[in-house]
């Protein structure tokens, strides 16, 4: 899961809400990579209060992929052909990418940056 789709979940977005209920319904494993759970957190501290609690809860409820030097790496070779390519994306979406790619996992969001990234599976909702 990336940043946008927990962000929407947060904010009652009803895309996310059916998507999260299908995926609960089908006892889907649930994951996030560390960039997007810190991003998420940024948000959540800077409003606070429920919005904090609530961020918190469902972080809490997923499984957190590491950064490991793996993943470095597949960052390494993602931002390397973006660039050749003439592309880029930024420095938190490459780190999820490289995360989601190095856990074999497809990423659930709407931001449609990460199509750039050859071999990584994006399912948007």
């Amino acid at each position: 899961m990336e940043t946008t789709f927990l962000v929407d979940l947060l904010n009652g977005v009803p895309a996310a809400i059916a998507r999260a209920k299908e995926l609960e319904d089908a006892s889907e494993v649930k994951c996030v990579a560390g960039p997007a759970a810190a991003e998420v957190l940024v948000g959540a501290y800077y409003i606070g209060g429920p919005y904090l609690a609530r961020g918190k809860e469902l972080l809490d409820s997923l499984i957190l992929l590491s950064l490991d030097m793996d993943a470095c790496h597949e960052a390494g070779q993602i931002g390397s052909d973006l660039l050749s390519r003439g592309e880029s994306i930024g420095a938190a979406d490459l780190l999820i990418a490289a995360v989601s790619k190095r856990h074999n996992q497809r990423l659930l969001t709407r931001d449609r940056s990460y199509s750039k990234v050859r071999g990584l599976t994006v399912e948007t909702y």
